[in-house]
């Protein structure tokens, strides 16, 4: 048995008003839904990224009779990578500026691959590589 791919990933942030901003208006994710003081989901390709209150997830989510998701959270930043072609990194770049989000840091790997990172506003680190990265 063997999973054909993620299907959605998770970071945390207590602000979700700016995570949502974000994720949205910087990075161009497409938002799928959210519950106020809970999470913000967005649509990226084929999957989905889940930001959660971490204060909101600490119980796990029920329905009358019955747990539905457990409990879940992290402390401190997580890292999500999303995929972008080498000939859009220029693009992103100024786009960045443009949206005062800094640079972190660029990358450009030896086997092949680069990669920026930016910080999101709860100081999640964001990667934007290029796929050569895991060929």
């Amino acid at each position: 048995m063997r999973p054909h791919g993620v299907l959605e990933s998770s970071l945390y942030a207590e602000d979700l008003v700016a995570a949502e901003r974000f994720y949205r208006d910087v990075i161009g994710l497409e938002l799928h839904s959210r519950m106020p003081g809970r999470h913000v989901f967005f649509r990226s390709a084929d999957a989905m990224v889940l930001i959660f209150d971490p204060r909101a997830t600490r119980e796990p989510a029920t329905r009358p009779g019955a747990t539905i998701v457990p409990p879940h959270g992290a402390s401190g930043a997580g890292h999500l990578a999303f995929r972008v072609a080498a000939s859009e990194l220029e693009g992103w770049r100024r786009h960045l500026a443009a949206a005062g989000v800094p640079v972190e840091t660029e990358v450009e790997w030896p086997g092949g691959g680069r990669s920026i990172y930016v910080r999101d506003p709860a100081g999640n680190s964001i990667e934007l590589a290029t796929p050569e990265l895991w060929v």
